[in-house]
């Protein structure tokens, strides 16, 4: 039961007051995206952490201003693979294919297979299967960040082009952040408002 408090204590942090998050749950956070599944345990994502100041006021223009984006501690930004990139997956499934003992075959194998899959979807829809990816990652560092009573606030109000250019991404497109704190108790308007979510009859429709 404590994840399910620990998910009701969370909410999307306005207003974050500059106090440091500690390394070690940071590195918790991390791990716990680390560790998410991902389709065939490619992880066609990565975590880039921010914390140079100048750095977070630029993107902070970029994303419409909204203040936790230098008021909090570090700000995490999910991005992905802008396409099925067969290189990058190539190397991944042989390296999980040597960890696992099997022959090199396999797993040439198995890559072929997906790029007879991917391949004919286009990029725009490998990119967007791509970004699916790193939010089931995304999830889980939210819900980890709540279990070590860390706020967090989901952001996707951001200009993606834009922060891309600016971190001069190649072959990778921005999905989504995360910045990291403590809550401002007094200058966040949401703080005090009472958490609301459907109710569970509403939520869940069992299909008979």
């Amino acid at each position: 039961m404590a994840l399910l408090e620990d998910l009701k204590w969370r909410y999307a942090t306005k207003k974050m007051n500059g106090e440091a998050v500690p390394q070690e749950k940071l590195n918790y956070i991390l791990e716990a995206a680390r560790l998410a599944p991902s389709t065939s345990g490619l992880q066609p994502y990565k975590i880039l952490v921010v914390t140079d100041k100048q750095k977070l006021e630029d993107i902070k223009k970029i994303a419409n201003n909204q203040s936790q984006v230098v008021d909090g501690s570090h700000l995490l930004i999910w991005v992905a693979w802008d396409h099925f990139d067969e290189a990058k997956a190539e190397e991944i499934l042989l390296r999980t294919g040597k960890e696992r003992g099997m022959p090199a075959e396999n797993s040439i194998a198995y890559k072929n297979m997906l790029v007879s899959k991917y391949g004919p979807q286009g990029k725009q829809w490998q990119a967007d299967r791509m970004a699916k990816q790193a939010y089931i990652s995304f999830g889980l560092a939210l819900a980890a960040a709540a279990e070590q009573k860390v706020d967090a606030t989901p952001m996707e109000g951001f200009d993606n082009e834009a922060l891309d250019k600016y971190l001069g991404l190649n072959g990778w497109k921005s999905v989504v952040m995360m910045p990291i704190g403590y809550r401002d108790e007094e200058g966040d308007w949401l703080v005090k408002h009472k958490k609301f979510r459907l109710p569970m009859d509403e939520f869940v429709e069992v299909i008979k």
